[in-house]
């Protein structure tokens, strides 16, 4: 394999339904990064059916190129088809990296396309960079041994270098790209190349918040105590216009659903304010918050590591805390 014919960088754009998830714009951020350090250009991949008019949005956010997959065929995600075609496309143009989005359909798609590329995938990463000297090597870095430490993992022989990324870990492009181009490609595609069968696609709707769109997060951790004490989260998140959310420890307690996590096993957010109430800091869960604007830490635990990376640092019984947390923020609202 000779690494110099591989160039470029790969984004999978997911859409499901027509509607693009927020991670596909979130890749293309930090892929114009690293396509800007090697000098090569970032190509956005679309597969869908009668998703054409989305391809515009990836040019926007970043993309040079976007690559148009549109058939009947990949109307819905099927693991067979969507390989197939990336398959086809990285054999054919040979990209030197492609990220896909650590979402359901991300965790499905990226090995299977690793594996038929003979090639490395690493997996849940939380930060990027390249080499651009090391024919252009990929170090993607993730939580490992349980989330006790950070690696940071190469794919020197094989390409392209694959990872799959969490959502909310990296920002979208803000200044809107004006050049951009559309290419609309023939998928050589039947139904026979897929083995399974989507026979209707059923929606459960439920009433739950996407912390990762928050602004504000009140968190509270095993230290809460008690169902009791952790339901006081949610006035201060009512007076401060925010969301309540939860370490590992409060889920494993049954104190709120598991949509609500933050952390290595939950989700990563980068609200304006994260406010940590009696959260120890293990690095699984910091690693899904550190990026947050401003970290206010309430410990009773003055050298806990969560009050290492706060901002500001209350040390304290957080149920003594909170009530007076509120009183003062209500009286500058009103």
């Amino acid at each position: 394999m000779n690494l110099a014919d591989f160039k470029g960088v790969w984004v999978f754009a997911e859409q499901r339904g027509g509607e693009l998830q927020k991670v596909s714009l979130e890749l293309l951020g930090e892929g114009r990064k690293i396509a800007d350090k090697l000098g090569v250009e970032l190509t956005a991949l679309l597969l869908g059916h009668n998703v054409e008019g989305l391809a515009t949005t990836l040019g926007e956010h970043g993309a040079d190129k976007v690559i148009l997959a549109d058939h009947e065929e990949l109307a819905n995600y099927t693991t067979d088809g969507y390989t197939k075609v990336i398959c086809d496309l990285a054999t054919e143009r040979k990209p030197g990296i492609l990220f896909i989005g650590a979402t359901f359909i991300g965790r499905d798609l990226g090995p299977r396309v690793a594996a038929r590329l003979t090639t490395g995938l690493t997996a849940d990463c939380t930060q990027l960079d390249v080499v651009p000297e090391e024919n252009g090597a990929l170090l993607a870095t993730r939580p490992a041994f349980g989330g006790n430490l950070m690696a940071t993992i190469a794919c020197p022989d094989h390409r392209p270098q694959m990872a799959t990324v969490r959502p909310g870990v990296f920002s979208k492009v803000e200044e809107k790209n004006e050049k951009f181009e559309i290419e609309k490609i023939e998928v050589a595609l039947t139904s026979a190349d897929i083995r399974t069968k989507v026979i209707e696609v059923v929606k459960d709707a439920k009433d739950v918040v996407d912390i990762g769109e928050a602004k504000v997060l009140v968190a509270g951790g095993r230290g809460m105590g008690s169902q009791e004490n952790f339901n006081k989260l949610k006035e201060l998140a009512e007076v401060l216009g925010g969301t309540v959310a939860a370490s590992r420890g409060a889920i494993d307690k049954g104190w709120i659903e598991r949509d609500y996590q933050v952390g290595q096993t939950g989700k990563t957010v980068r609200p304006s304010i994260y406010i940590a109430c009696g959260i120890s800091g293990a690095i699984q869960h910091t690693a899904g918050m550190q990026d947050s604007d401003m970290i206010i830490a309430i410990n009773k635990d003055e050298s806990a590591p969560i009050m290492k990376i706060a901002d500001y640092a209350i040390v304290g019984d957080v149920n003594k805390v909170l009530p007076e947390l509120v009183a003062q923020f209500k009286a500058v609202v009103e």
